[in-house]
């Protein structure tokens, strides 16, 4: 019980993003299509731009027409935003992840 914790990554879901919309007040908004997996709104989200991640940070704001959601299946769009990051393009894929805490052994 003494020894530290080992932190994992588990993907969760892979977004498309469709087209990007710049909102007054809020910044910039992603139109997304959920490609595979669910994205829940306590998730942390990777930026991949032809296989390079741009950013990597926490969701902002996830939401299903004008309604927020906790969470969004496969095969459905959303609108997502990140915090601190407004460098969104059309083409890009977001990969969304958890990060669980594992318990080391001898």
């Amino acid at each position: 019980g003494m020894l530290d914790k080992i932190t994992k990554e588990e993907i969760t879901a892979m977004i498309e993003v469709r087209d990007v919309f710049h909102i007054s007040k809020v910044g910039t908004v992603a139109g997304a299509f959920v490609v595979d997996g669910k994205v829940h709104r306590t998730d942390k989200a990777r930026v991949l731009r032809d296989g390079i991640v741009m950013h990597t940070g926490n969701i902002l704001a996830l939401k299903r027409f004008k309604d927020d959601v906790k969470e969004v299946a496969t095969n459905f769009e959303c609108g997502i935003s990140l915090t601190n990051f407004n460098d969104i393009k059309p083409g890009d894929t977001i990969e969304t992840f958890q990060e669980i805490q594992i318990k080391q052994k001898l």
